[in-house]
């Protein structure tokens, strides 16, 4: 049987083409008045996951590399 992808961890990550897994840094959408540029030029940057969650999210999008 073919393998369902969980829509929510296909709206937070994505798959690089060396493997790695990228998301979008949290803080970055309201409240931004307060915060300094430093931190918010910081919150521009992506991330990206540790090799030991990056199993998880392999299981959890089958098809996204």
């Amino acid at each position: 049987m073919k393998l369902k992808t969980k829509k929510a961890a296909a709206k937070r990550f994505s798959f690089t083409a060396t493997g790695k897994v990228k998301f979008k840094r949290a803080g970055k959408r309201h409240n931004l008045g307060h915060k300094n540029s430093a931190a918010k030029l910081k919150l521009r940057s992506a991330g990206y996951l540790a090799d030991g969650d990056i199993k998880h999210i392999e299981k959890c999008m089958p098809y996204g590399k």
